[in-house]
């Protein structure tokens, strides 16, 4: 089954961590061991199929099923030049992956009513007051709210007309401001969905702003750490200040799309993190819906997330979701592609690669599909 059949994809939801409920998401070691080697070797032969079609030098997997994680993998090299093998534990930028993750943060505010999602952004009586640009502000830019941000219905700075990937000599507060003074919105907040990365940025200052510390310590503090992640962080843009475990990114998009060239740290609530696929479905695992007892908000907040807009169907506030009870993230960069996956059957997986070409991006959906089909014992 294929995403354009059964379009699966990421989990959110929410409620209390729990240690035995840790301890199952812990080592990837033996996490495929109950897959017998027949069909092991199947989902390896799909995985290694992607590669090769895309040319991706690394691939690497992650599958948890009702919150236990069942099988990780890695295929390939995490730096094809220095002959550096790939492992479970390599990190990857996870691109717009880092949206649901924006979007638990926003949720565990307003469940503990710091926030409303009817709130407004701007002005003086908007959370982020008038800090940034140019008053009085165009039309209409008191009036975006925090759930128009989530919902990509803020009325401009969509794909067409993005601000996070222009002018990297702007820091991220003096992009805010340029973009404030000079994109007017193209249409009135809550009427029209336009994808918008700026959008997320602005979410990522909405939760500095009421946390009162850098939005990364605030998810870090408060959402990953409930899920058993600490290896996450914010990317750096160079090559040379990667993390410790972090891939080598391979553009392959076209010449002037160089990996490092992005300002990727500028990117933070919108497309900033890297992260393992393990991570990423220890994430999902514990704001999937599934079970109260180990998700880390609440099943009325979980259900408000993942209901789709007005604006949209097929997304909600930080999940594309459909009719079949599937939620999902895509992302990509130059050199990443990324998903994250939370199907209606009880299972959460991520894949990340490192490297970007034509079509990556939604091969890499299909394939996950693909490859968990071989084990018998998962079918519905």
């Amino acid at each position: 089954m294929s995403r354009r059949h059964a379009i699966g994809v990421a989990c959110i939801g929410g409620a209390l961590a729990i240690p035995g409920v840790r301890a199952l998401l812990r080592a990837a070691t033996h996490a495929s061991d109950d897959i017998p080697e027949t069909e092991r070797r199947a989902m390896a032969a799909v995985a290694e199929s992607f590669r090769h079609q895309f040319d991706a030098p690394g691939l690497s997997i992650a599958i948890a099923r009702a919150g236990r994680l069942v099988y990780a993998a890695a295929f390939g090299s995490a730096d094809r030049d220095a002959g550096e093998p790939l492992t479970t534990a390599s990190l990857f930028r996870i691109a717009s992956v880092t949206k649901p993750i924006t979007a638990a943060a926003i949720f565990s505010l307003f469940e503990t009513r710091k926030l409303r999602l009817s709130d407004t952004v701007f002005g003086a009586f908007g959370i982020l007051g008038t800090r940034y640009g140019r008053q009085p502000y165009a039309s209409n830019i008191e009036q975006i709210t925090v759930d128009h941000l989530l919902t990509h219905s803020a009325g401009g700075w969509g794909p067409e007309h993005d601000p996070m990937f222009s002018d990297t000599s702007l820091d991220q507060s003096e992009l805010i401001s340029h973009t404030l003074d000079t994109q007017p919105l193209l249409n009135a907040p809550g009427t029209v969905y336009a994808y918008s990365n700026f959008g997320y940025c602005l979410l990522g200052r909405v939760i500095e702003s009421i946390s009162g510390v850098p939005y990364a310590e605030y998810v870090q503090r408060t959402i990953l750490s409930r899920c058993d992640v600490g290896d996450m962080r914010i990317a750096r843009s160079s090559a040379r200040d990667r993390a410790p475990n972090e891939v080598a990114y391979v553009g392959q998009d076209v010449p002037w799309f160089d990996p490092y060239a992005l300002d990727v740290t500028r990117m933070d609530s919108h497309g900033g993190w890297i992260a393992t696929p393990t991570d990423l479905v220890r994430f999902a695992s514990r704001v999937d819906g599934f079970d109260a007892s180990r998700d880390i908000l609440r099943a009325g907040t979980i259900v408000q997330m993942t209901t789709p807009s007005a604006a949209n169907p097929g997304y909600a506030r930080g999940w594309n979701v459909n009719t079949r009870g599937n939620w999902w993230h895509v992302g990509d960069l130059p050199g990443t592609t990324a998903v994250l996956v939370r199907t209606s059957g009880g299972f959460c997986w991520a894949a990340l690669t490192n490297t970007r070409t034509a079509g990556s991006p939604a091969a890499l959906d299909d394939m996950m599909w693909e490859l968990t089909s071989k084990v018998r014992s998962w079918k519905p």
